[in-house]
């Protein structure tokens, strides 16, 4: 279970990576990161669903539920994947037509879908237990 811990650490990793390029392309004019940093609003999306998922892995190991540690993994994998989808995507335009991040989106997407609600059913089995 402590993957989660390990999977909330890289997603706030990230979130404050993404809240440092988003003040940079922001606040300060640096040529390099304004051109970077293509789609502010999709990295902003990125932003707030590393938080998310930050929370969800600190809070599914805090439960004091014993979870299967194959869904603790694909939280752990999908919640770092699924947003980075949205950070790719705000440096590349053209993201959201290209076969192989259509691929990377669905694997990540089905690997955190897995992970949530095989979570949900140990979390609702321990509750109804």
């Amino acid at each position: 279970m402590k993957i989660l811990l390990i999977g909330s650490a890289a997603c706030i990793t990230a979130l404050i990576t993404t809240a440092w390029l988003m003040t940079f392309a922001k606040w300060f004019p640096i040529k390099a990161i304004d051109s970077f940093v293509i789609d502010y609003k999709t990295m902003i999306r990125a932003h707030v669903d590393y938080a998310l998922m930050a929370l969800f892995g600190v809070g599914f190991y805090g439960s004091g539920v014993e979870l299967p540690v194959i869904a603790c993994w694909c939280v752990a994998i999908g919640g770092f994947s699924n947003p980075t989808v949205f950070t790719i995507a705000a440096f590349d335009p053209s993201f959201w037509s290209k076969p192989l991040w259509k691929v990377y989106t669905a694997l990540s997407f089905l690997v955190s879908s897995v992970g949530f609600i095989w979570i949900a059913y140990a979390l609702a089995m321990h509750g109804l237990g």
